[in-house]
């Protein structure tokens, strides 16, 4: 169970209320009153809490269960042990996070701007935003109406930031729009110079970045993430991206809408990618490259030439998964073959 130090539970709620808030179908209707207090794992369950079972290597834990109710897929209904009420969704993971969100919404801050906050009087600021101690709003910035903005943060001169934004703590932004609804977590610097220099012997020469960082609506960028503005043209991070913790991209890059960018990965300047782009952790992007829509590339793996739309990639350097393979399938053959023949 959440911790409710931290977590404050919502609640309780029917499993008709829960199927009609996550686009389920209880399976036996009947049960629509039924009341859970809670969501818990498949294992730790009671009679009164909501598991889910996404993940077949998880059968065994749902023949084992003590849940009261649980979201599955219909192909998996089978399975269930004798009690337990099934709510039927084709997504079940997406259907558990709606029913999850319903016991444990996000808290809001009270509107209101902390006595130590340094507002310019320049800066324009929406109803009911939340301003925590030590903030520090520039002229000229824009904060729109129901922002959240964390302690200690800096939102630079002329910057936007849009309607109902989440600012984590000791963020910092300028030279940047941002759109509605995007979650900054702690940590985020979005806007600093880009790498840009004339490199010489004598001493490398700064090429002035005279570009912007433009983040399109509901976006969510993880702690100490960094985005650097663009050299002339703009950095874009399209609408709906989510960009785990401890990411970096570089200067000009352009990513389309609903990219999922993990950890520790990294975009060098001006590479482009189209929508729904999924970069795993660790792995990197040379720069000026194309990632085409809907591509996949590996963990730690290295790209260093255009990737078609739709293909997965792995490895350094990346290659098509299927190739990939089968490269480590020979090399395994023939280490195996020269291992027998020194014996």
């Amino acid at each position: 169970m959440a911790d409710p130090r931290f977590f404050e539970r919502a609640g309780p709620f029917t499993l008709g209320e829960l199927a009609a808030r996550c686009g389920a179908k209880l399976a036996d209707s009947a049960q629509a009153e039924r009341v859970v207090s809670d969501v818990a794992p498949l294992d730790q369950a009671g009679p009164e809490q909501l598991a889910f079972l996404d993940n077949p290597k998880y059968a065994d834990s749902f023949a084992a269960t003590r849940a009261g109710a649980c979201i599955l897929h219909e192909k998996h209904a089978s399975l269930a042990p004798a009690g337990v009420v099934l709510l039927l969704s084709p997504k079940p993971y997406h259907c558990y996070a709606r029913a999850a969100q319903a016991f444990y919404p996000l808290p809001r801050p009270a509107a209101g701007i902390h006595s130590s906050a340094i507002i310019d009087p320049a800066a324009r600021l929406g109803a009911g935003i939340a301003v925590a101690p030590g903030v520090v709003i520039e002229p000229g910035a824009e904060i729109g109406q129901g922002s959240v903005i964390g302690a200690g943060s800096v939102v630079g001169r002329n910057v936007v930031l849009g309607a109902e934004c989440r600012v984590g703590a000791n963020v910092t932004l300028t030279h940047c729009l941002i759109g509605d609804r995007v979650t900054l977590h702690p940590g985020v610097r979005i806007g600093q110079d880009g790498f840009g220099f004339a490199p010489d012997p004598t001493g490398h020469v700064k090429v002035p970045q005279l570009g912007r960082v433009v983040v399109g609506d509901d976006c969510e960028i993880g702690a100490n993430s960094t985005i650097d503005r663009g050299a002339g043209p703009d950095t874009v991070i399209g609408p709906g991206c989510w960009i785990d913790n401890l990411v970096q991209i570089g200067h000009n890059v352009t990513l389309g809408r609903g990219c999922i960018i993990v950890a520790q990965a990294g975009i060098a300047g001006s590479t482009q990618l189209g929508d729904f782009v999924v970069l795993a952790a660790q792995s990197g992007i040379a720069g000026h490259l194309k990632i085409g829509t809907g591509a996949r590339i590996g963990a730690k793996s290295g790209v260093m030439t255009d990737i078609p739309a739709g293909d997965s990639y792995f490895g350094i350097p990346a290659t098509k998964v299927k190739e990939y393979f089968r490269q480590v399938a020979i090399l395994r053959r023939l280490a195996q073959k020269k291992g027998g023949q020194n014996e």
